[in-house]
């Protein structure tokens, strides 16, 4: 073995003499240690050589002059930073770089106490520069899921869909499967994006997020998770209702009205919820007394009053039209009870019937369209549904003639 040198000039003529073996010696301690580099294909384990090639080149520099190249992580990473982060992980990375120092190390260790401290000093360096590098990659992809995100969201609200959408709901990584709900809010000063997916995530479901000033917008679908092998709890977890999973994400929303749209089967028709949600968010503050979170098809009389036609659309199909096909008797006493201020005498003297006929029938009349004429707020959306449905009705009469 050649002797080692004294001084630092010596050491680096030695080092650059002996760079090419350590190289060589790195690349079969890399093939013969570490068994996910020898299973990577030859381009990339090329890169990934490239890497270590270029750890140990800067290193010899940098002992040549620290202060010359304090981005070491450039130096090194430049080689192939992108086919490097597609290859291996951080802790691959972190693997890379201990082998290529323990090589260096046994290589150099009669080259002097510096040249052992350096290469402490230099590895120490790398690996916080692989981090730093790990780390913008990881940021630039939040960044870029963000805008993708928005721009899903974007297209679920505006109901305008292309080819790209599916896949780019399956780059946002979306375990939603089956119904989807939109939730419409006030966006909160701090917003925790985090957060919010994480007490999603606790409910068995996943959201996607779009902030649109001052309006934060949540598209939610369940998430079935894949049982663990021998893991039993996953399957018996209660299946929580869309109301249920808005009222527990309400406090991820700012002050002001939360609406919740109708459930929809997939996450193709979530514009429909959507629009209803956006709809009832619109007219809330009509409501006085509206709960937090509110069903946006509570909201059906506000919505028609405001010229939405989806809601318009609703009263009539949900209500009027399954009323009027099942009987005009109970139409006649909805009507008669509605207008006489909910008086079951009045309305009884008005029809000629006993009062507890005219209960029978407002019990008949809940169980067809699942409304409750007794109470006051569904009075009004029954109320609501019958005038625009004579609307229509007279409109549909006057088109014919």
């Amino acid at each position: 073995m050649a002797p080692a040198p004294k001084t630092k000039q010596q050491t680096l003529a030695w080092l650059r003499t002996i760079s090419g073996e350590l190289s060589t010696a790195t690349l079969k301690r890399l093939e013969d240690t570490l068994s996910w580099y020898g299973d990577m294909p030859p381009g990339r384990r090329s890169a990934v050589g490239l890497v270590a090639q270029a750890g140990i080149t800067s290193f010899i520099s940098w002992f040549d002059d620290p202060k010359s190249t304090p981005w070491i992580a450039a130096d090194v990473f430049g080689a192939a930073p992108r086919e490097l982060l597609r290859s291996i992980s951080l802790q691959q990375t972190l693997q890379l770089i201990r082998v290529t120092v323990e090589v260096v190390e046994e290589r150099v260790k009669d080259g002097g106490e510096s040249l052992r401290e350096a290469i402490l000093l230099y590895s120490r360096e790398i690996a916080f520069g692989a981090a730093d590098v790990y780390a913008r990659a990881a940021e630039a992809r939040g960044l870029w899921d963000a805008r993708l995100e928005a721009l899903v969201v974007d297209s679920i609200l505006s109901g305008e869909y292309d080819d790209e959408l599916p896949s780019r709901i399956a780059a946002l990584g979306w375990h939603g499967h089956g119904e989807v709900c939109v939730l419409v809010g006030t966006t909160p000063k701090m917003l925790d994006v985090d957060q919010l997916r994480r007490s999603a995530r606790h409910m068995t479901a996943d959201v996607l997020i779009g902030v649109q000033g001052n309006r934060l917008v949540l598209v939610i679908g369940r998430a079935h998770p894949t049982p663990a092998e021998g893991d039993e709890t996953i399957g018996t977890a209660p299946i929580l209702s869309f109301m249920e999973i808005a009222m527990q994400l309400e406090p991820s929303f700012g002050p002001g009205h939360l609406v919740l749209g109708h459930e929809v089967p997939n996450l193709v028709d979530a514009s429909k919820s959507a629009k209803a949600a956006l709809a009832g968010f619109a007219v809330a503050r009509s409501w006085r007394n509206a709960p937090r979170p509110v069903p946006a098809d509570d909201l059906l009389p506000e919505r028609a009053l405001a010229g939405d036609p989806l809601a318009r659309a609703t009263l009539i199909h949900r209500i009027y039209r399954p009323l009027q096909a099942h009987s005009t008797e109970l139409l006649t006493t909805l009507w008669c009870y509605l207008d006489n201020g909910r008086s079951l005498e009045a309305t009884a003297r008005e029809l000629f019937v006993h009062p507890n006929t005219v209960r029978y029938r407002l019990k008949r009349v809940s169980e067809v369209i699942g409304y409750d004429a007794t109470g006051s707020r569904e009075a009004l959306i029954l109320q609501a549904a019958l005038i625009i449905g004579s609307i229509s009705d007279h409109d549909g009469s006057t088109r014919r003639r």
